[in-house]
């Protein structure tokens, strides 16, 4: 394992800049720091649908996926580092596929609404789908692996369809968007 934080504050990133995995220096605001920034962010959002009520399948998906995305920010943050990969995909392609079996169609677009669990899903689908493009913009300058940008795709699918099932579990039920709505 790395070195431990015994100190939480450093000064060295006074300056703008911010250290990567691999001992390198870059700016704060580089690619690299927004992708990797904006995967953090989008774990803390499943931290606050695992503050909610929530079933035990669910739960147990949420906290293996929130350990995968500290090691997808570990691989941002490190360039040339692995840490996601084709089998991680798979899994959440299988919970995805397991989950959606059990719910009707879609018809119509979804709101992001259905109570709180599921509202603070599509948060974090929502983050995950930022954490994505900042991801893509970073491998159009420097080289990161597919699988992380695979990764971020499948898991916003992956919480779409975890609000829907939230969504119903809690009793709200999905909101569904109604174009023909005018204020009067």
């Amino acid at each position: 394992m790395g070195n431990r934080l015994s100190k939480i504050y450093t000064r060295t990133g006074d300056d703008g800049s911010t250290g990567l995995g691999d001992g390198s220096r870059t700016g704060k605001d580089s690619a690299r720091v927004g992708a990797y920034g904006t995967v953090d962010e989008a774990n803390s959002t499943i931290g606050l649908i695992l503050a909610a009520e929530l079933p035990d399948e669910v739960r147990e998906q949420l906290v293996s996926i929130q350990h995968q995305m500290f090691d997808l920010g570990a691989e941002l943050c490190i360039p040339g580092h692995a840490a996601i990969f084709a089998a991680d995909i798979d899994r959440l392609e299988h919970w995805l596929d397991a989950h959606n079996e059990h719910l009707p169609p879609l018809k119509e677009f979804i709101l992001p609404a259905g109570g709180e669990a599921a509202a603070r899903c599509h948060i974090a689908r929502t983050v995950v789908r930022r954490a994505e493009r900042e991801a893509v913009a970073l491998a159009r300058v420097e080289d990161i692996r597919p699988e992380a940008v695979r990764y971020l795709n499948r898991l916003s699918d992956l919480l779409f369809v975890i609000a829907r099932v939230l969504a119903r579990a809690g009793g709200h039920g999905e909101v569904t968007w109604n174009h023909e709505r005018r204020k009067a």
